[in-house]
């Protein structure tokens, strides 16, 4: 699988999720990022992650010119991830929306990914493959044009409407993720704790969705099995250690052992 991740200041939002990705049985996975940042993320990644390193703007982000090189070889991955990291140059922006619609395969869309669909959610009308959309409540409060508040207060609904009307799976995370497909089958996840809400969790999430997705699981089983184990490394790394205090890594180290037997 192909995570695209990564800028000059939030690097390791892809390290975390090839981590995941990994540890959710991925087998193989590739992290691509802006070309000046591909020794960097050498380091902070595991040597067993390969890394490939892609067109850059002025400001060290991904170029619209990288859009052209994954098309080349997006057909070499089960599935995609995109958004940790990504950073929100204007270019950069335009890169995630055009892989976004034309990327015949599999494809998680998270943080800054999700940031580019702002006040352009049609283009998800013309996708060429499934889509997984994991977005917090704020980001999905950009998508939808609304408050946060409204959307805590109808998160069920909010979710549905959206995965309805867009066609894709659409996973709202929070205390008790929401997960909707596009037809509106629903499940609300009961894992996890308060010591999840700490930086680099929801990258984690997306390596996990995106591993499931490469080894042929529905988009909506993926996040539905990605939110579950999520949660339960998270109940067993605050059981190990408390809630105070944890952070992403904490939930990798657990991922093995949330996942047992299954």
């Amino acid at each position: 699988m192909l995570i695209i991740a990564g800028s000059p200041s939030m690097l390791g939002a892809c390290a975390l999720s090839a981590s995941a990705a990994m540890r959710s049985g991925a087998g193989l996975v590739t992290v691509a990022v802006p070309r000046g940042l591909n020794l960097t993320i050498q380091k902070k990644i595991p040597n067993y992650i390969m890394t490939m390193p892609l067109a850059q703007n002025r400001a060290g982000s991904f170029s619209l010119k990288a859009y052209d090189q994954i098309m080349k070889i997006w057909d070499r991955f089960d599935a995609l991830a995109i958004g940790p990291g990504l950073g929100r140059e204007l270019s950069t922006q335009r890169m995630a929306r055009e892989l976004i619609v034309q990327c015949p395969k599999p494809l998680v869309i998270d943080a800054d990914a999700l940031f580019a669909l702002a006040g352009h959610t049609q283009l998800l009308l013309k996708t060429k493959g499934t889509r997984v959309l994991t977005p917090h409540a704020g980001e999905m409060a950009r998508l939808v044009d609304r408050s946060v508040r409204a959307i805590e207060a109808s998160r069920a609904k909010t979710a549905r409407d959206f995965a309805c009307r867009y066609n894709g799976v659409l996973l709202l995370k929070g205390h008790q993720t929401v997960v909707v497909s596009p037809q509106g089958k629903m499940y609300i996840n009961r894992t996890g704790n308060a010591g999840m809400a700490t930086a680099g969790s929801g990258d984690v999430l997306t390596g996990m969705i995106a591993a499931f997705l490469g080894q042929g699981l529905s988009p909506f089983n993926a996040a539905k099995y990605g939110a579950y184990y999520h949660g339960r490394a998270g109940d067993l790394a605050a059981k190990a250690g408390g809630k105070s205090g944890m952070v992403a890594q904490d939930i990798i180290d657990h991922l093995k052992e949330s996942y047992g037997n299954k």
